[in-house]
């Protein structure tokens, strides 16, 4: 999702239905106020989220939206799908349908699932080079050992991509249970790292994106708003 960065008078004039060079006598007379200043520069550029006002008619104010989800099995990582419930469908907020999805979720995978109106903070979560690490319960059908250990480590090769994984940790919680945390999200990796070991990933649960755990009050398919801490802190090592 790419954030809606433009020059103020793109804006003004697509908004007003003028010309852009009628937008710098506005300027000058200090008609045109974002954020609460009035603006002077014919380069100013505004975002999806600058409050603009043109002579106290409001052009543009939109406010950010952080939401966390604990998405049930069953539902589709989409804003549509014609064949299945979204995370959209749960959502019970006037600006669901304003969202996108911060890094998705298999179809039967369940868990941390983050939505946002807001490009950059999306971005910032999802590019690989910022190393936001994702955390996951895995139920598996076979035992884990301790040799799973080191080949997680090391990476795995997809001859199909042509690519290796990153290092990914993964922990033991019991004979059937462990946590993986890794810092990318390829398709359907995780069953596919197991199925190295032909260790079928019987359930697969979403637990934390970077300083961020999912919230334990949330049942599946419920949904709360980000703290402003959360938001600022969720990509703080």
């Amino acid at each position: 999702m790419q954030s809606k960065r433009a020059r103020l008078d793109r804006f003004i004039s697509e908004q007003m239905g003028i010309n852009r060079r009628d937008v710098r006598p506005l300027l000058a007379q200090k008609r045109i106020v974002v954020d609460g200043s009035p603006a002077t520069d014919i380069n100013h550029v505004i975002d999806e989220f600058s409050h603009v006002t043109l002579d106290d008619q409001v052009l543009q104010d939109n406010t950010p939206s952080y939401v966390m989800m604990n998405k049930p099995p069953g539902v589709v990582s989409a804003t549509k799908d014609e064949q299945h419930r979204t995370v959209i469908d749960l959502l019970e907020r006037p600006d669901r349908h304003h969202l996108h999805i911060v890094g998705r979720l298999d179809f039967n995978s369940s868990g941390l699932l983050l939505l946002t109106n807001d490009g950059r903070w999306s971005r910032q979560l999802t590019t690989p080079e910022n190393n936001i690490t994702k955390l996951y319960r895995v139920t598996l059908k076979k035992p884990v050992t301790e040799a799973y250990i080191q080949e997680f480590f090391e990476g795995m090769y997809f001859p199909f991509e042509d690519i290796t994984t990153r290092p990914a940790k993964l922990h033991i919680v019991s004979d059937h249970v462990a946590e993986v945390s890794l810092m990318e999200g390829r398709y359907h990796q995780i069953k596919r790292m197991f199925g190295r070991f032909d260790n079928e990933v019987l359930t697969l649960h979403r637990i934390a994106i970077g300083n961020l755990s999912l919230d334990p009050s949330l049942s599946p398919g419920q949904s709360r708003a980000l703290t402003g801490s959360e938001v600022i802190n969720i990509s703080r090592v």
